[in-house]
């Protein structure tokens, strides 16, 4: 089990909906996802180890780790499997997630998930290994640059997916993306062509689309978890 007590909102009832949030984020970023949702369903926004109200604990902090978490709070809750919707960070998890324990997933919406750090656009990765790099060279004497460097460090050293192995992936997926999201566009059509029979969907917006375009973000997901009930 784990070594700390998740903060999550709940809202609605019937199949449980997860959500996942990206790096630096926290459950909050889905307020308009939460609402819309939770009128057919039961949703479960959950603020990963270390961010928002979820305290940071004494595991490692890495994508691995998190979907050990979500198996553990899913566990505590009594849930044996639901649908999971992640966003950046929280979409990698979702992958790992699902290839740890498929069992756990009934259908997987990625939303801006990368395999690796060059999935991202290049004006993007290297602010982010630079800023790793000051943060690495001042966590010694300091909380902050301590913080940042393990958030960093995500998009730094996680998740390392090889493409081969989503073809082990066997939960109904589909793949959301934003028109200039700041995952590169061939990399996200590497995920989705690497998964069986996943779906792709590219709408207009940026890296936050869920946020930002709510109305055709809901549209795709609510039309994706519906085909096939």
């Amino acid at each position: 089990m784990s070594d700390i007590q998740f903060y999550s909102i709940e809202r609605g009832t019937g199949e449980p909906l997860i959500l996942l949030h990206g790096n630096g984020e926290e459950s909050r970023y889905f307020a308009r996802q939460i609402r819309h949702f939770a009128k057919t369903r039961k949703v479960i926004a959950i603020d990963t180890r270390g961010h928002g109200q979820s305290p940071r604990g004494n595991a490692p902090f890495t994508i691995r780790q998190f979907a050990e978490d979500l198996h553990d709070f899913m566990e505590e809750k009594g849930i044996e499997r639901a649908d999971i919707l992640g966003f950046s960070d929280g979409g990698n998890t979702a992958l790992v997630f699902a290839l740890q324990y498929p069992q756990k997933v009934r259908k997987l919406i990625l939303n801006g998930a990368n395999l690796y750090p060059s999935g991202m656009k290049t004006l993007i990765v290297l602010p982010i290994w630079a800023g790793y790099g000051a943060a690495s060279l001042f966590a010694p004497v300091s909380q902050k640059a301590k913080k940042q460097k393990e958030r960093l460090g995500l998009m730094v050293k996680d998740p390392y997916i090889r493409p081969e192995d989503l073809s082990r992936i066997s939960s109904k997926t589909l793949v959301l993306v934003g028109k200039n999201d700041m995952i590169r566009h061939r990399h996200s059509l590497l995920i989705a062509k690497s998964i069986p029979r996943a779906k792709f969907v590219c709408i207009r917006g940026d890296h936050f689309i869920a946020a930002k375009n709510p109305e055709a973000f809901n549209r795709a997901v609510e039309r994706f978890l519906s085909d096939g009930k």
